[in-house]
């Protein structure tokens, strides 16, 4: 059988997140010119509080999992993101029982007195851990520390010692962005840079926790669709395939003013729609099923591969320009839809907008032209 000749056109770049079948140029090299207002301020406070305001969900620690209801950022959300080992979480729980002073914890000051985790999860999981006395669905009783705590949880401290623990002191560096004032692009750069742990987090895990609510579930919904999932293959960990959903609608929505970088871009649509009330979840359902059906129905499985990997721009470039031509009635006629999807894959100028810088405004614009050429009349 002869190979498919665009199988020569091996992208010259390392991909990011290639291990999971993605491939997305424009991420690592985005720098965003913005001012952002942000201020800060210290809060003290003590750990029975820290651990009540948790339990009354008055600070929020992000799961990065949409699969987690709002029910369940308790117990559940802790078993699947918690990676303290065991002698860590004790050896925590000990250094309060001492008197000894613990690194502080940075929150997102948010609407109606809600805060959420930036930094610091792992500390305050392991805290509300050893008030319920639960921890990976076993009983938390301390092991790894001197000999006086060993084999205690919570319930079985003398009176001093649990006095001791409640009033502890853990600081807290309290961050609000004012400017920009529309969209929570400052706390994401935040997110981004003080992230700690061993797996840096991915924008869309940043957005799950920053813009959680009807859009961000929507996307988890839209992503069983059996059309996408055949196109994109495995579901992405990293969130990588949710991510490119909300791409194609903010491309949908304001392709004309596009600015670089992308993440920013994607940032500010979440924002903007967060809710739903802007373009409501019938609205994008239904463009997204259409389109999916069609490229699925019409190219196959590799839809969106120009040679192994997924490829981001080419994904934001057909569906957005599909999308279009079936609002409009102007596709090329169906019979001739796939010759029209081989040409455009060998054209030059777009092979570079999707393969090389492609959240420059000008390789956006030029990837949605091309499409536009071949795919509409």
């Amino acid at each position: 059988m002869a190979s498919d000749p665009t199988d020569q056109l091996e992208p010259a770049l390392d991909r990011l997140s290639q291990e999971e079948g993605y491939e997305d140029v424009d991420e690592r090299e985005e720098i965003a010119p913005q001012h952002y207002g942000i201020t800060s301020y210290g809060a003290d406070f003590p750990v029975d509080g820290l651990v009540k305001r948790m339990e009354n969900r008055d600070i929020v620690v992000p799961t990065f999992d949409p699969g987690i209801d709002d029910e369940a950022l308790g117990i559940v959300g802790f078993q699947r993101d918690f990676v303290w080992s065991k002698p860590q979480a004790d050896r925590f729980i000990e250094s309060l029982l001492l008197g000894f002073p613990v690194p502080g914890i940075f929150l997102v000051q948010g609407s109606e007195g809600l805060f959420l985790v930036l930094d610091g999860q792992q500390r305050l999981r392991t805290l509300q851990a050893f008030y319920r006395g639960v921890l990976r669905e076993r009983g938390f009783r301390l092991q790894y520390v001197q000999p006086n705590f060993r084999g205690l949880g919570y319930d079985d401290l003398d009176t001093d010692s649990r006095r001791r623990l409640d009033n502890s002191i853990i600081h807290a560096t309290v961050v609000r962005q004012e400017v920009p004032s529309e969209d929570q692009s400052g706390i994401y750069k935040i997110f981004e840079r003080l992230n700690t742990g061993g797996t840096l987090l991915q924008p869309q895990e940043i957005r799950v926790a920053l813009f959680n609510g009807p859009l961000i579930g929507l996307l988890r919904d839209l992503n069983e669709n059996e059309h996408w999932r055949a196109m994109c293959g495995n579901r992405s960990k990293r969130l990588k395939d949710q991510e490119l959903i909300l791409r194609f609608f903010a491309f949908r929505s304001q392709a004309g003013e596009y600015e670089a970088p992308m993440k920013e871009f994607i940032n500010k649509y979440t924002g903007w729609n967060s809710t739903l009330e802007q373009q409501p979840a019938e609205e994008l359902s239904t463009a997204f099923n259409a389109a999916t059906e069609l490229l699925h129905n019409c190219f196959g499985d590799r839809a969106f591969r120009p040679v192994r990997a997924v490829n981001a721009a080419m994904v934001d470039s057909l569906m957005t320009v599909i999308d279009e031509g079936i609002r409009n009635d102007s596709l090329v006629g169906s019979g001739n839809l796939r010759d029209a999807y081989d040409h455009l894959l060998v054209d030059p100028d777009y092979r570079g907008a999707i393969e090389r810088a492609t959240a420059r405004e000008e390789n956006v614009a030029l990837r949605l032209e091309k499409a536009r050429d071949y795919l509409l009349t």
